[in-house]
C-alpha cells in the first residue's frame, strides 16, 4: 500500500522563533493523535526555510511519522556557490527530504529539467527523498497541453532513474494556475492528472512501481477541500502552501483522509 503524505511547504515565511513554535504545535498534535491511528496513516512533513531546518528536524525526530525537509538543494557537492546549500548539508541537519522542481523554482529561478535531474541525482546520493514537483501553467492548460507538459517534465527529470532509484521518489502535481490564486483544480481534474501520471509511470517502469508511487496534489489545497481531494483514488495527499502556516488548518488537513 502506497504511503499517504501531508507535506507543508512554508516557502519564505516565519522567523526562527515562529517556525519553532509552529513545528512544536504540529508535533504536539501528532503526539496526541498518533498517525498510525488516523485514517490513511499519513506521514507528515514540514519543508522549511534553511534557518529552521535543524531545529525542526530535531523537534520531529522523536515522533513517528513526522519529518522535515528542505525546499531546495544545489546540484554540486560543495564549492564556491555563495548562498546555496548542498544535499550533504541538508542531510547533516537530520532532515531526510527535499523539494525538487517546485514551480516557483522553475519560474523565478529558471531551473530547467536538466538541472532538476541533477538535483534529484545528488539528493538520492545523500539518502534524501526527493519530492519532485511537476505541473502546467494556465496557458498550457487552456491549450490542452497539460498532459504533454507533465510527461516531458517527468521524462527529463525522473525517467532516467533505475527502478530502484525511482521507487525512492515522491511526486507532487502542481497545477501552477491554482497555486496561491485561491483557485483549486476540481477533485476530478486532480484525479485525472494523477491517474495519467500513474499511467505513464507504469509504461516507463511497470504496474507495481506505478501503484506504489505516492503522488501528492499541490495547488491551493486547504482545510476545506482536502477531504474531497484526498478521497480520489490516485491522490495520495497534498503539498500544502499557505494552509501549512496555521497549525489548526494544517492539522485539519492531516485528518482529512
Amino acid at each position: 500500500m502506497r504511503k499517504k503524505i501531508v507535506a507543508g511547504n512554508w516557502k519564505m515565511n516565519l522567523t526562527l522563533e515562529e517556525g519553532i513554535k509552529l513545528s512544536s504545535e504540529i508535533k504536539d498534535f501528532v503526539k496526541n493523535n498518533p498517525l498510525d491511528n488516523l485514517p490513511g496513516k499519513p506521514e507528515v512533513l514540514m519543508f522549511t526555510p534553511f534557518i529552521h531546518l535543524t531545529a525542526v528536524a530535531e523537534n520531529a525526530a522523536d515522533v513517528q511519522g513526522l519529518g522535515a525537509g528542505a525546499q531546495n538543494c544545489h546540484t554540486e557537492e560543495k564549492g564556491a556557490f555563495t548562498g546555496e546549500t548542498s544535499a550533504a548539508m541538508i542531510k547533516s541537519t537530520g532532515a531526510e527530504n527535499v523539494l525538487v522542481g517546485h514551480s516557483e523554482r522553475r519560474s523565478y529561478f529558471g531551473e530547467t529539467d536538466q538541472v532538476l535531474a541533477q538535483k534529484t541525482e545528488i539528493a538520492l546520493k545523500h539518502a534524501l527523498r526527493p519530492v519532485f514537483c511537476c505541473g502546467e501553467v494556465l496557458d498550457e492548460r487552456n491549450a490542452e497541453k497539460h498532459f504533454d507538459v507533465v510527461k516531458e517534465q517527468l521524462e527529463k527529470g525522473l525517467f532516467w532513474l533505475s527502478e530502484d532509484e525511482f521507487a525512492k521518489v515522491v511526486i507532487a502535481y502542481e497545477p501552477v494556475w491554482a497555486i496561491g490564486t485561491g483557485v483549486t483544480a476540481s477533485p476530478e481534474q486532480a484525479q485525472e492528472m494523477h491517474a495519467y501520471i500513474r499511467k505513464i509511470i507504469g509504461e516507463k517502469y511497470n504496474a507495481t512501481v506505478a501503484n506504489n508511487t505516492t503522488i501528492l496534489y499541490g495547488g491551493s489545497c486547504n482545510a476545506k477541500n482536502a477531504a474531497e481531494l484526498f478521497a480520489k483514488e490516485d491522490v495520495d495527499g497534498g503539498l500544502i502552501g499557505g494552509a501549512s502556516l496555521k497549525a489548526d488548518d494544517f492539522c485539519t488537513i492531516i485528518k482529512s483522509f
